[in-house]
Parts: C-alpha cells; sequence; structure tokens
C-alpha cells in the first residue's frame, strides 16, 4: 500500500465581506491543487468571509452570507475528490466561534473551533469570538436547513477533534494556537496525529517570518510529522498587511516555501511527502520519550485515503533552505504591497504625494517605487495586473514599460 501523500496549502487575498470574490478565489484554490494531484487543501482563517469583519462578526448576516458560500462550495464539482479545509464564523449554542469546517465530497466530516485566542498587539479576537475550551470534547453540531438539504446530515461533530483516514491522522490548529505555550500539536503528535495544519492571519511585522519558520520547523523536529501553514494576504479590512508564507515542513526541515510579499490573489503550493519518514523518525528519535495521552483525540473516522497503491515511483519534495528578505528588504516591500492592495480595494485613482525633500516624503516616494517595480514586473509575467492597473488608472492606453513610467502615472496622472 502506498504512503506517499500530496498536500497543498495556499496565501489567499481574501476581502472582508467580499463574499462573491472569496469563494472565487477558495475555488480557483483548490482547482489549482487538485491539479497539481493533492489530496487535501488547506486554506487561510476565516477565509470565507474575511478575517478583518471587525463588529460585522456580530451581524447574523454575516453567517448566514458565509453559510451561504460553504454551500456553493459543497455544491461544486471542484471540491470533488478533495479534502477541502476552510474557515468561517459559527454559533454554537449561541456562542460564536472562529472555525474551520473540513469536508469531502457533499460531506462536513467536522468543525473545530479555535480553542487559543489572538487578543494582543493588533488582534481583538475575543471582542468578537470565545474560545473552544473544553480540551478533548466533542459535541453535536446542527446544521442549517441549507447545509441540511446539500449533506443529508442533521448534525456534525463540533469540538476538539482529529480527522483519521484510512491512512494517517490529521490535526488542527489555528494561527495563535501555534505561539502558545500550549499548543495543540503537543498533544496531537503524542497520540498519533502525523499530519498537523495551521490556518492563519498573521500581519507583517519585522522578521516575523523567521519566527513562523523556527515555530514550525521546532513542531516537527520534537516528535516529527508533517505541518502545512497558510495564511492570508493582502489587508484584507484592517490597516495591517498580512504577508502571506505559507509553508509545507516535514520532521524539522521545510520543504515548499510561499512567496512573503506578491500581488497575487491566490497562491498555492504542493508537497508530496512519504508518511513512512514520520514513522521512522519518530521510531528512531522519540520511541524512548513518548508518553500515552491521559485522554487521547476523538477521531472522526473517513473512509478516504490521500495515498494511493501506485505511488511507487513519486518524487517526494526534498529539504529547502528558506529564502529570508534582509530587513531593508521587508521595509520596501512589505508598505509597497499594502500600498497596492489599498488603491485598488478603495477603488481611488490614484496618490497624491507631496515632495518636500525631507526624509519622510523621499521614503514614501521610494515605497511608491518599489510598489510599482512590483506592479511592474507582474504585468510582465502576465498576471491578471494589467487590466486592474487600467480601471484604477482610468487610461485605456496605460502600458507601462518600466516601473518609472508607472510610477509617474500612477502618482501625478490622476
Amino acid at each position: 500500500m502506498g504512503r506517499k501523500v500530496t498536500l497543498a496549502t495556499c496565501s489567499l487575498n481574501q476581502w472582508a465581506l467580499d463574499f462573491e470574490g472569496n469563494l472565487e478565489r477558495i475555488l480557483k484554490s483548490i482547482e489549482i491543487a487538485k491539479a497539481h494531484g493533492a489530496k487535501y487543501r488547506l486554506g487561510p482563517e476565516l477565509e470565507i468571509c474575511g478575517y478583518g469583519c471587525a463588529d460585522h462578526f456580530y451581524e447574523s448576516d454575516t453567517l448566514l452570507h458565509s453559510f451561504q458560500v460553504l454551500r456553493k462550495l459543497l455544491e461544486s464539482p471542484v471540491t470533488q475528490d478533495i479534502i477541502c479545509d476552510v474557515g468561517m464564523p459559527i454559533m454554537h449554542h449561541n456562542v460564536r466561534y472562529n472555525c474551520r469546517i473540513l469536508f469531502l465530497n457533499r460531506k462536513i466530516l467536522l468543525i473545530r473551533p479555535k480553542m487559543q485566542m489572538a487578543n494582543d498587539g493588533n488582534y481583538r479576537e475575543m471582542r468578537w469570538f470565545s474560545p473552544w475550551n473544553q480540551l478533548r470534547q466533542v459535541e453535536e453540531y446542527f446544521l442549517p436547513r441549507m447545509i441540511q438539504e446539500v449533506t443529508g446530515q442533521d448534525t456534525v461533530p463540533f469540538g476538539d477533534c482529529v480527522l483519521s483516514t484510512k491512512d494517517t491522522c490529521i490535526g488542527t490548529e489555528m494561527c495563535a494556537e501555534l505561539w502558545k505555550p500550549r499548543s495543540p500539536h503537543i498533544q496531537m503528535g503524542l497520540d498519533g496525529v502525523e499530519i498537523f495544519t495551521n490556518s492563519s492571519a498573521s500581519h507583517h511585522e519585522l522578521r516575523k517570518a523567521d519566527q513562523r519558520v523556527n515555530l514550525v520547523k521546532s513542531a516537527t523536529t520534537k516528535s516529527g510529522g508533517i505541518y502545512l501553514y497558510a495564511n492570508q494576504r493582502g489587508c484584507d479590512g484592517d490597516r495591517v498587511y498580512y504577508d502571506g508564507c505559507a509553508m509545507v515542513a516535514i520532521n524539522g526541515d521545510i520543504v515548499a516555501q510561499g512567496e512573503q510579499f506578491s500581488l497575487n490573489d491566490v497562491e498555492v503550493i504542493t508537497a508530496t511527502l512519504d508518511l513512512e519518514d514520520v514513522r521512522s523518525y519518530r521510531g528512531e528519535n522519540c520511541q524512548p520519550n513518548m508518553e500515552s495521552e491521559p485522554k487521547t483525540c476523538h477521531r472522526v473516522k473517513v473512509d478516504f485515503s490521500l495515498s494511493s497503491g501506485d505511488d511507487i515511483y513519486l518524487p517526494t519534495h526534498q529539504p529547502v533552505t528558506w529564502n529570508y528578505h534582509t530587513p531593508e528588504e521587508e521595509i520596501s516591500l512589505g508598505p509597497a504591497c499594502w500600498l497596492w492592495d489599498y488603491l485598488r480595494r478603495s477603488g481611488q485613482a490614484g496618490f497624491l504625494l507631496p515632495l518636500s525633500g525631507g526624509v519622510d516624503s523621499s521614503s514614501t516616494a521610494c515605497i511608491v517605487h518599489s510598489m510599482c517595480v512590483l506592479l511592474c514586473q507582474a504585468i510582465e509575467d502576465g498576471s491578471e495586473y494589467h487590466s486592474l492597473c487600467l480601471n484604477v488608472g482610468k487610461q485605456s492606453s496605460f502600458s507601462p514599460q518600466d516601473c518609472n513610467t508607472a510610477q509617474l502615472i500612477i502618482i501625478t496622472l490622476f
């Protein structure tokens, strides 16, 4: 029997309350994942409604429209024959939770609420959501009728549980849970979970990518396993910039790296890995120290395999060296990506850049120039940003040959 699995994770540029656009980008990411042979697709945190909905999370319409998008995902032929892991808010027993929903072939497998919240710095999750604090406990969640009509299910498991396929076991973390002292992957790994996933909305901060990589590598170095990390991209509805950095790791090594600063709305990275590598690693390095969990994970069984019997010659991804940006590059690229994202979301014609000759205006001009360099590179690579730039600029003949031309048009002609 085969033991090689192909997994996909992604960075999506989701917009707060842009339900139609968010659905389109989710479906596109699933389509790309399937085209690369993936049997599991992971997306960023709250990708259906957008992470930055703020007090709109209080509104019942936000929950309603999220379920309408979920129904369309369940009905779509694109989502067939692949386990899809999507994020949205859900109210259970009149309490609002930040959740992951795992589904396969028009059936919801489980709903996993976030257990440890991000509630410092730029984050105020406790304002809108409650943490699920019932360790290892699972309840029944009664699905709304619009979902029952598609799935034929009245209830689904809701709580701290993991997914057990015919060939492996998958456990979920969400964003801040990776950063906390009692990360769920610790207990899950001790209980035999082999694949860990993390859906994040982690904003850009200087040198923060180093911390993410170190945390993911550490999580799989201690007790082995495969780790998928997905992240939001763009400025969503907030004033911060989410910088992607999707990655896949195994046994302490990064094997696939997504871009940190990119103008692409949808980026999917896939990796083919051997489950036997996880089992061999644990048998050699962790067996003497493995302990039995006093209360095991609740396993939701699904009659589905991530691997196949004819994968013996399928090449696996090998460790790569993470390509870190220098601090100077981060300072240049992060604000530049935010400027472009803000410009096209706001629908404004361009930027007014008064130049006094001081350090502030000079620095701003450099960042705008960096934005134009990224935009011209995206156009040169054949992405959709040429048409987007035309819409922003209102210039039917706009076709920049270099970043200086683009900067002149974006700043002065609007």
